[in-house]
Order: C-alpha cells, then structure tokens, then sequence
C-alpha cells in the first residue's frame, strides 16, 4: 500500500504568495503552471470583485527533492484568489459542460490605464480567461496537504 506524501516529506511549508506587480505574477505563474481544475472550481463573487479557482497544482518547487528521495512528484489543493475584478470572459471554453476539466499554462498581466490591467490564465487547448482588473492582487495558497501525483509524474511540454 502506498502512503499519501506530507508536507513533512518536501521539507517545505505551504505555498501563500501573493503578487502584486507583474514580476510577481510571474512567480506564481511558474508555481500555478500545469494546475488542473474542474469548471465547477471557479466562483466569480461579483460583488466583491473576486474570482477564485481551487485548482490541483502541481508542486515545482518539490520536483528536486522527489527526483534525489526517489519518490514521485506531487500535487496540492490551492486557491488561486484574483482580486479587484472588474469583468470576466472565456474564450474557447464550453461552460455548459460541467465535466470540463481545465488545465492552466500560465498567468500574464497586460496593464492598461495603471494601475488597471487584463489578467489572462492561458488554458491547455487554446482556451483563455480574460479578467479585467482594477489593480494587480493575485494570490496563491495551498489549502490542503500534498499528495502523491495521480500519474506518479511530473508534467511535460513539448518543444
């Protein structure tokens, strides 16, 4: 029988990061990269100009330790929260279909009138969300312990 991974086995702590500025956004860009979520994880509170995913993200920044332990990578519960939000649109996204599982490739911010902007999460098979945003807060939170990644591998991309 196979053992769920720890926090304690990564030597690491939870992720809680924030960004507040495009070099940030960059980090948490590269931590969130290859997040996968199901379309029912997104919740848009338009009254408080939040929108917030609870995504299975990849752990980057344990891949090391796996690889000289000898165990496979995992993978954690975290809320990816953005907020300040003005609007939302999809593209190439069905959301009708609620077994639409998404996977995320990156975050970018393109600013507008400062300190305003479009924060784009760039989705595996040409799919987009734009969220307009009045400024840049975006975090980052694991929110449950690790556990051992189902396909006992880490991501790739090809070339």
């Amino acid at each position: 029988m196979t053992d769920d991974a720890r926090f304690e086995d990564g030597a690491e702590r939870p992720l809680n990061l924030g960004a507040l500025d495009e070099s940030d956004l960059t980090v948490l860009s590269s931590l969130a990269q290859d997040a996968v979520f199901p379309i029912t994880e997104i919740r848009w509170n338009r009254g408080a100009g939040r929108l917030a995913l609870l995504v299975n993200r990849f752990r980057w920044e344990d891949v090391q330790s796996a690889r000289r332990t000898g165990r496979p990578p995992e993978r954690v519960q975290s809320l990816l929260v953005i907020e300040n939000v003005q609007r939302v649109a999809t593209q190439g996204i069905d959301q009708q279909d609620r077994e639409t599982v998404l996977s995320l490739l990156a975050l970018t911010f393109e600013g507008t009138e400062a300190p305003s902007g479009n924060i784009t999460l760039t989705l595996a098979g040409d799919g987009a969300i734009r969220v307009e945003v009045e400024a840049l807060d975006v975090r980052l939170r694991d929110v449950t312990r690790p556990y051992t990644a189902p396909s006992r591998q880490a991501p790739k991309h090809s070339d």
